[in-house]
């Protein structure tokens, strides 16, 4: 099997892997870029592992005047700049000891002992600079497919990251068969090691739970790992069950993890997610949305069209009813919208909070009115 791409055929690609091989060492792309390659989804991040040395490597590159960093030569991870490109080279390794996210690793010459200390058989698949697929641990049935499975026992990679309970789902989310639903062994797994979750830092759960909600339709990965216990467990007191309508009513809008993580309810997952000041409003709105009594219009003039429209589809999902006749012009109407009174207008007359509270009194009659009172009828 080959895989092909302007990506692969890149200058600076190719001129990493022949730095490689023409010195007498392997030279391979690894992971995500063969995956994506492999499904015809875009390729992001280029990997490339090697049998030769981190000194090796950098040695090799100075000889021919390239730039060489060592970005991460503990663990074996070298980058080659070309034509200002970076290009990262990781020797093969292999597990000597595995505590949690720190195992102990040693430098490795075969990379079957690559291969199989990665986390899913579909991230285990290398390709030569000809884009020849080398393929050590039988992995390409379980990417064709597109079943997520753990390379060799489940359990025992998980309990080496437990971070690999929510990639687990995550990928399941972006490139497993949602018919063929998820590997048994995977999920027994998660379960029995759910709570193991807890030991990982927010950051990491929230980088992971973004990824998960951002995919296509997550609706099913979030839904096993509800019944698996792993939800609870990140997300304690959420409730999948209106994500997936959520998901059904979103087209043509674009998916939006923020908008789908309201839909789980729960208590404030602020903390749990580490989730940024903007991003914590932007979810309070949605939240206290979902069962306020605003109208599109309302909404829309007080906090722009994109959450009035999220929040109107939230309400759709969670309450389980239409969404309501004409809301997307009611939408516009109220984004465009302009209260036509200043405080400038009531004072000296008024001032404090006797003038907030006629302001506020004033801008409640002008919003039922449809936004169309003047300025002189309500001074009036």
């Amino acid at each position: 099997m080959k895989i092909e791409g302007a990506w692969i055929e890149a200058e600076g690609v190719q001129r990493v892997l022949h730095l490689l091989t023409e010195a007498g060492h392997q030279g391979l792309l690894v992971g995500g870029c063969v995956r994506n390659a492999l499904l015809h989804q875009p390729v992001a991040d280029i990997d490339i592992a090697t049998d030769a040395v981190p000194e090796r490597v950098m040695a090799l590159a100075k000889a021919v005047g390239l730039k060489v960093v060592p970005t991460g030569i503990e663990h074996g991870t070298v980058t080659i700049v070309v034509a200002g490109e970076p290009h990262e080279v990781t020797t093969f390794r292999r597990d000597v000891e595995t505590h949690g996210r720190h195992a102990t690793v040693a430098f490795a010459t075969r990379v079957e002992e690559d291969a199989a200390r990665r986390d899913f058989t579909m991230n285990a698949l290398y390709a030569d600079a000809g884009g020849h697929v080398v393929d050590p641990l039988g992995g390409l049935p379980d990417l064709e497919a597109r079943r997520v499975r753990f390379v060799g026992d489940a359990g025992a990679r998980i309990r080496e990251d437990y971070l690999r309970i929510l990639r687990f789902f995550r990928f399941h989310a972006w490139y497993g068969d949602p018919k063929a639903g998820m590997d048994a062994a995977a999920l027994a797994a998660c379960a029995a090691n759910s709570g193991g979750t807890e030991t990982l830092s927010r950051e990491r759960i929230g980088h992971e739970m973004r990824r998960l909600l951002a995919a296509p339709d997550p609706a099913p990965a979030v839904a096993a790992m509800w019944a698996t216990g792993v939800l609870g467990h990140v997300l304690p007191g959420t409730d999948p069950r209106a994500l997936a309508p959520l998901v059904h009513l979103e087209p043509p809008y674009a998916p939006d993890w923020l908008r789908r993580l309201a839909a789980l309810g729960g208590p404030d997952p602020t903390e749990a997610l580490r989730l940024s000041r903007d991003e914590a409003r932007k979810l309070a709105v949605l939240s206290d949305g979902i069962g306020g009594m605003a109208g599109p219009a309302e909404l829309a003039y007080r906090h722009g069209a994109a959450l009035a429209r999220d929040v109107l589809l939230l309400r759709a999902a969670v309450l389980e009813a239409p969404l309501p006749g004409g809301w997307e012009a009611a939408v516009a109407q109220g984004a465009g919208a302009k209260f036509p009174l200043r405080a400038g207008d009531l004072m000296p007359g008024l001032s404090g909070s006797e003038l907030g509270a006629r302001l506020k009194e004033l801008e409640a009659r002008w919003i039922a009115s449809g936004f169309e009172l003047s300025r002189e009828q309500l001074l009036a």
